[in-house]
């Protein structure tokens, strides 16, 4: 049992993940542990069933060196044994030490140097003093290959690996145990005597073996308790003398195992156990474990031939299971050829992935698919709403960000996911960007799975002495759970999938941005160039045309007794016409400078804007009895000279575009989300909605310049103006009730011209 400080951790499992079980100061008795200081290999640590094994006390072999316990001749082959560059040269090493007389004892020494640089010696008594002949093992070996070989499925290939562990070893129990990704695992091979409880098929939580014991297992290929009730023993002394430190046991074959673990084993009614780490690419892929009923010790040889036969017999099964993804990662690859295909000749990347045959869902077997990119989503099969969309896109972008995100129990970690839980239980994701995203979604698949044992109470608890003692659970009978709130899980070969999908899409959109950038550029170019001239030319034609005007109004005024009425009212009609073409020339120059501006945004008074304009229009207000109304207005990120052309364009057509009613105008204004919502609303004429857009083109009109004067540009200038400052403007009316024009302003400006130090 543990001990669990109350006030600290009431579950006590979390301790279990923290236990340093590698720097437990006890061994199993049935070996010798001595710690050496290298190179004198004097003698600084030896268990304490060192008198009952050698005859000598622990006072006295503390002051001893190695060669004290051996003769020269086994010296001389430990030293240069301990001089290569692995020690699995000299392992097992057959060590004879005399206890009285003549009287010799065999045992297996295997040396180690653990992480501080100790040298650690286990003796084990040897039950025979020849190895397991080579060709014996050979044959042995060579029969459970070729049945392996031959075996056509994963689950046969796992059976046959059980079998033959248990011929072996003669345990009464062998089970091949696979971890899930969650860490949990499964028993999906077993072979057992006949009268035992079966455990095929049974899940076991993943507290059963904590963090601590995986690493152990992941740095110990083989594991040996031939005696799960038998009297620990301690080190001596307890504490490392040179280091004052306990010592590093992690390669030790001997380390006594955790006392929980020991108790879990006699729940379990096991009397000794042998376990084989399956390692797959550095990591714990799951175990073999063998257990017997009572006390079973095997040999060193025979636990080494069966490491050995594991490490071979699994890179068979990692092979095979390799193989069984292996046509369905080529069929993957075929269908991302085919989106890459479909991607380069569509439009835009978007279409290629949802438009065609095989599309986005395809690549990793999903029932529905969202593209969130430039802030709209495409949806392809079933998906939650774009409401939830919104939001999970959010959560997303606040968790840790890494190239691709997988759960196959979303509301577990999300959950506004239970909402939608029906559609998408599943979830990978991938980023394009930091605000763009490929999304994938599984249904929710309701399951029934077998526990060896109630997960949810893995372990009991009882208080004493103030403290809570935590001990596994005594009960390993079949317990059912369903599972609710997951999909089927993402396989490997599609979340890797998905990745390369990843590395293409980024591919793509870098190689747009590099296009679009240099389209902005030319642009740029392009429209400087216009602007110069519109600005040259206007400015060029001012002369003439008022040269124009000044010999026609000379000719009126020399002839003008000559001049009979038919003449004067065409001179009348070309002075009219110039000064028509001059004001035109003038609002040109005003809708090119608009965004030649180049000054940065700045904090700005929206009411002194306001104020500048109603000035200027004082004239026009009160010929037509205006009334002007308005709201407090905010201050934003802009340039106060054109807001002040703004208003005064918007309010002077309020005016202009009166009823028989005296103008009645009033300036709105509020926040919404990020932006300020501005409106000017009037009671005049009103206008036909279906030239609602026609309105803010350049030199468009919806009226004949003798019915009202102008040139069309006015609201033309607005939209541009309104466009600088990234925002939108717009018109709601109708004939013969006013109309009402809405402009919006974002709170912090042009945010992306900011950001990239640009300049307005």
């Amino acid at each position: 049992m543990v001990n669990i400080k109350t006030e600290e951790n009431p579950s006590g499992l979390k301790d279990l993940d923290e236990q340093p079980i590698h720097i437990l100061s006890q061994i199993q008795p049935h070996g010798v542990l001595l710690v050496l200081e290298e190179p004198s290999l004097r003698i600084l640590q030896v268990s304490s069933n060192v008198e009952s094994i050698l005859g000598i006390s622990t006072e006295i072999i503390l002051h001893k060196y190695l060669e004290d316990l051996l003769d020269p001749f086994q010296m001389e082959r430990i030293e240069i044994g301990l001089k290569q560059d692995s020690l699995d040269f000299i392992n097992p090493t057959k060590i004879w030490i005399r206890i009285k007389g003549d009287d010799y004892v065999i045992f297996d020494g295997i040396f180690h140097r653990n992480s501080s640089g100790y040298l650690i010696l286990e003796l084990e008594p040897t039950t025979s003093q020849e190895s397991i002949p080579f060709l014996s093992f050979y044959h042995l070996a060579k029969i459970s290959i070729n049945q392996l070989e031959s075996s056509s499925s994963l689950i046969d290939f796992c059976q046959i690996i059980v079998q033959e562990v248990r011929k072996i070893t003669g345990f009464d129990r062998v089970m091949l145990y696979k971890f899930d990704l969650d860490g949990h695992g499964e028993v999906i091979a077993e072979e057992k005597r006949e009268e035992m409880e079966p455990y095929l098929g049974l899940h076991y939580p993943a507290s059963d073996i904590p963090k601590p014991a995986r690493k152990m297992f992941s740095s110990n290929w083989i594991r040996l308790i031939p005696d799960a009730a038998t009297e620990l023993v301690q080190l001596f002394p307890e504490i490392n003398p040179i280091s004052h430190q306990p010592t590093d046991l992690t390669y030790s074959i001997l380390r006594s195992a955790s006392p929980c673990h020991l108790q879990y084993l006699h729940n379990m009614g096991v009397g000794s156990s042998l376990t084989i780490s399956l390692i797959k690419e550095g990591k714990l892929w799951g175990l073999i474990a063998c257990h017997h009923l009572t006390p079973k010790y095997v040999s060193y040889e025979l636990r080494k031939a069966c490491e050995f036969l594991g490490r071979v017999i699994f890179s068979e099964l990692s092979e095979r299971e390799d193989t069984e993804d292996y046509d369905y990662r080529i069929q993957l690859n075929q269908i991302q050829s085919a989106l890459i295909d479909a991607m380069s000749q569509a439009e835009n990347f978007i279409d290629g992935l949802t438009q065609h045959q095989p599309n986005l869902l395809d690549l990793t077997s999903a029932q529905g698919a969202a593209i969130y990119f430039g802030g709209k989503f495409t949806l392809v099969g079933e998906t939650p709403p774009e409401t939830d969309l919104i939001l999970l896109v959010q959560w997303l972008q606040k968790q840790n960000q890494k190239e691709v995100f997988y759960t196959n129990s979303l509301p577990k970690l999300y959950s506004d996911a239970q909402g939608f839980k029906a559609i998408g239980s599943g979830l990978l994701a991938i980023s394009i960007s930091h605000k763009n995203y490929v999304i994938w979604f599984r249904p929710e698949v309701i399951q029934t799975v077998k526990w060896g044992g109630n997960p949810h109470q893995a372990f009991e608890t009882s208080q004493a002495e103030g403290q809570v003692l935590l001990s596994p659970r005594k009960s390993f009978e079949q317990w059912k759970e369903t599972l609710r709130l997951q999909s089927l899980p993402w396989k490997q070969v599609e979340i890797q999938a998905a990745l390369e999908l990843r590395k293409t899409l980024i591919n793509i959109v870098l190689k747009q941005a590099d296009e679009l950038a240099q389209l902005a550029h030319d642009l740029e170019l392009s429209n400087s160039d216009l602007k110069k001239f519109a600005y040259v030319a206007s400015h060029d034609l001012q002369e003439p045309l008022n040269q124009v005007v000044n010999y026609v109004q000379l000719l009126e005024m020399r002839y003008h007794q000559a001049l009979d009425d038919d003449a004067k009212q065409f001179i009348n009609y070309a002075v009219e016409g110039v000064s028509l073409m001059q004001t035109l020339i003038d609002d040109i120059l005003a809708y090119s400078k608009v965004d030649m501006q180049r000054i940065e945004f700045q904090f700005t008074e929206v009411q002194t804007a306001l104020d500048r304009a109603l000035i200027n229009l004082r004239k026009r207000i009160a010929e037509n009895q205006a009334t002007i109304t308005y709201d407090p207005m905010p201050n934003v990120l802009g340039d106060g000279t054109q807001l002040m052309q703004l208003f005064q364009n918007l309010i002077a057509n309020a005016i202009k575009f009166r009823s028989a009613k005296s103008p009645e105008i009033h300036i709105g204004v509020k926040r919404i989300e990020e932006a300020w919502l501005f409106s000017v609303e009037d009671n005049g004429i009103g206008i036909d909605l279906q030239f609602a857009e026609r309105i803010f083109i350049i030199f468009q009109r919806l009226h004949t310049r003798d019915e009202y004067p102008g040139t069309g540009m006015g609201l033309a200038i607005c939209k541009k103006i309104i466009e600088c400052h990234r925002g939108k403007i717009w018109v709601e009316s109708k004939l013969g009730q006013g109309s009402t024009f809405y402009f919006t302003i974002p709170v912090g400006g042009r945010e992306g011209e900011r950001r990239n130090g640009r300049k307005i």
